[in-house]
């Protein structure tokens, strides 16, 4: 892990995006320890991780819900701290939006964490515009919103998350960017390949550059997360950056994947 840290930060990869219950609760731990020994500056990176969701894998739940109480934040971004072996996050998300979530007991746990020097900042993960907008309205700022998108799953672009983040201003993350180009065979995989076949001569990039180069095309500067523990993986989606898609490429990717041309 040590390695693989030190591979991302040569690669230009800084940020390491954590949640509380990766690996049943355990990964937290085991980057922590890893970072301790690594010799990595806390200053040269940047640590996110997320709460809110409770697994019956790793805690004595009767059953998978989520927790948005005050308390109960404010003791998942400690512990968090505390497994990471950091003095504070960059970044803290809520992991996905709770029916019982309350604004009030959010924006305690928020201030409490953001006036300690626990947290930088603080945003969402899955959550909807109106989600965000009740947020807003007890003055909690929102820095971020962290979503599935990809060219086979591009709802955040149509369903106001990627508006919501560019008229204020809000970081907009991308989890699962490749989409299911590599985990399913049907009609709509089928479409992008071959229009992705020219494009891989045209750019110079193998398939999993071009599904984040034309993501990184949005204008919400979306930043993709990266899952890839391979290191020839990592490099290559780290040059996807310089990629520069032509408009007319961009949108007949859309094109492929939606099936039918634009209206």
């Amino acid at each position: 892990m040590i390695d693989l840290m030190h591979h991302c930060i040569a690669s230009g990869l800084t940020t390491f995006d954590h949640a509380d219950i990766y690996g049943s609760y355990s990964t937290e731990a085991d980057f922590g320890k890893a970072f301790a020994d690594s010799g990595i500056k806390r200053a040269d990176i940047q640590l996110i991780s997320k709460c809110g969701i409770q697994m019956t894998r790793g805690r004595d739940n009767r059953l998978n819900h989520y927790q948005y109480d005050k308390e109960y934040i404010i003791w998942s971004a400690e512990q968090s701290l505390k497994k990471l072996n950091t003095e504070y996050l960059d970044l803290l998300l809520l992991h996905r939006p709770s029916p019982l979530m309350h604004p009030d007991e959010i924006a305690g746990a928020v201030d409490h964490l953001m006036v300690s020097g626990k947290i930088n900042w603080f945003g969402v993960s899955n959550f909807t515009p109106s989600q965000i907008a009740m947020l807003n309205k007890k003055a909690i700022p929102v820095s971020g919103n962290q979503v599935e998108f990809s060219l086979t799953h591009d709802a955040p672009m149509y369903d106001g998350t990627f508006d919501d983040c560019i008229a204020n201003n809000r970081m907009a993350m991308a989890w699962s960017p490749l989409g299911s180009l590599f985990q399913e065979k049907n009609k709509q995989t089928k479409r992008i390949r071959k229009t992705m076949d020219p494009l891989m001569e045209k750019y110079g990039a193998d398939e999993s550059q071009l599904l984040l180069a034309w993501i990184l095309k949005h204008p919400a500067k979306v930043f993709p997360v990266v899952g890839t523990t391979n290191k020839e993986r990592i490099t290559l989606a780290a040059k996807a950056i310089d990629m520069n898609m032509e408009l007319q490429d961009w949108f007949a990717l859309l094109v492929a994947s939606q099936g039918h041309d634009v209206p």
